[in-house]
C-alpha cells in the first residue's frame, strides 16, 4: 500500500517536472526553436488548429525559423496568425515558405523573461509540493486506520521527503539551463 503511494507520487512529481520543461520551451530565449510556436492556432475551416498540425517548422539558422505550409491557401492565415500572437514576431513570405527571424532579445527583455521563469519554476515546486502532502495524506490515513505502524509511517514519509528533494532538484537544474540559455547572447 504504501509503495503504490510512493511510485504515484514519483510519476506526478515527474508528470510535473515535465510540465514545467514543457512551459519553459515556449520562453523565448535568443535561439531559434520550432516549439516557440507551439501555442499558435490557425483558422482552419473554422476552427482552431495547432499550427504544427497545418505545417512543417524547421530551425534554419540560430535566429531563424522555416515554416512550410502543407496547404498553401493557408500561408496568409499562418502569417496573421504569428503576427497575432504574444511572442512579437514578423514573419516574411517567400512563395511557399514563411521565414520567421527572431530579433535579439535586449537586456532588460531578458531580465523580464527570467523572472516569468522563475515564476514558472517556483509554480512547479508549489505543484512538488502539493503532491507531498497529498501522499502524506494518504499515509496519516493508513496509520489512523491502523493499516500501518507508526515506524513504517515516519520512513514512507521520509522516503516521500527523498522523492520530493529529488523533484524539486530535478526543477532547479531546469530553471538553472533556461536562466543560463536567456543569459547568454
Amino acid at each position: 500500500m504504501i509503495n503504490e503511494i510512493k511510485v504515484d507520487a514519483k510519476q506526478r512529481m515527474e508528470k510535473s517536472v515535465e510540465a514545467l520543461k514543457n512551459q519553459l520551451a515556449k520562453v523565448r530565449t535568443g535561439r531559434a526553436h520550432p516549439s516557440l510556436l507551439d501555442g499558435i492556432n490557425v483558422e482552419y475551416y473554422g476552427s482552431a488548429t495547432p499550427l504544427k498540425q497545418l505545417a512543417s517548422i524547421i530551425t534554419e539558422d540560430a535566429r531563424t525559423l522555416a515554416i512550410t505550409v502543407f496547404d498553401k491557401s493557408l500561408t496568409q492565415a499562418v502569417e496573421k496568425a504569428i503576427m497575432k500572437s504574444d511572442l512579437g514576431l514578423n514573419p516574411s513570405s517567400a512563395g511557399t515558405v514563411i521565414r520567421v527571424p527572431l530579433p535579439p532579445l535586449t537586456e532588460e527583455r531578458r531580465r523580464d523573461l527570467i523572472k516569468v521563469v522563475r515564476a514558472e519554476a517556483e509554480g512547479g515546486k508549489v505543484a512538488i509540493r502539493n503532491i507531498r502532502r497529498d501522499a502524506n495524506g494518504d499515509i496519516k490515513a493508513l496509520l489512523k486506520e491502523k493499516e500501518i505502524s507508526e515506524d513504517d509511517d515516519r520512513r514512507a514519509q521520509d522516503e516521500i521527503q527523498k522523492i520530493t528533494d529529488t523533484a524539486i532538484k530535478m526543477v532547479d537544474e531546469v530553471l538553472e539551463v533556461k536562466e543560463k540559455d536567456l543569459l547568454e547572447i
